[in-house]
């Protein structure tokens, strides 16, 4: 885990995550330290991060959601030497162990569906050791306790986090931070 991405999302409660270029405008407007990267394709995902790292902001790349990118480590590799992201997010183990292994920041990103998926987490998390995880959706403060107490790492509430009320229960269960792409949130 690295201790310095750890102290940076400790102290960047809301984390904005963005769309589009006209919300990726809107997060340097907020405090966010970290822009997580939801959109983009292999011919733009260079001048997206660029963007970001102009503003002085950790620019983190979810690759599952980059057009042309087909879910293998290779994506990993063309986003370290192609672009200045710090970091990625995905669902995949392998993309997750590639980027630690090139030196990249690292959120290991899970769906929460069942209780199977709870063990899921666990168990790979501890084959990729990501720098933090983020959980999916974010509004369940009683599975956020639950994995907070089986990882030594952060984790990140996302999805359906619709108001502050949202924010602070998830953050009293024990999430580090929440993302969120609505805007009116990254403010509170």
């Amino acid at each position: 885990m690295n201790h310095a991405f750890r102290e940076i999302i400790e102290d960047c409660p809301v984390i904005a995550t963005v769309k589009d270029m006209e919300s990726l405008e809107k997060s340097f407007e907020t405090d966010s330290q970290i822009i997580f990267i939801l959109f983009g394709d292999i011919c733009n995902i260079s001048e997206i991060v660029e963007r970001v790292k102009t503003e002085g902001r950790i620019a983190m790349v979810h690759l599952d959601l980059v057009s042309g990118f087909d879910g293998r480590e290779i994506a990993v590799d063309f986003i370290r030497h192609n672009t200045r992201a710090d970091g990625i997010i995905s669902t995949k183990t392998a993309q997750i162990n590639r980027a630690k292994e090139l030196g990249l920041y690292a959120v290991h990103r899970f769906f929460v569906l069942d209780s199977r998926s709870l063990e899921n987490i666990r168990r790979q998390s501890a084959a990729s050791k990501p720098d933090c995880i983020e959980i999916l959706p974010g509004i369940m403060p009683k599975v956020i306790k639950r994995i907070v107490q089986h990882q030594h790492i952060p984790v990140i509430a996302g999805g359906l986090i619709d108001d502050k009320e949202d924010i602070m229960t998830a953050l009293k269960a024990g999430a580090t931070a929440i993302s969120t792409t609505r805007q009116e949130l990254w403010f509170i």
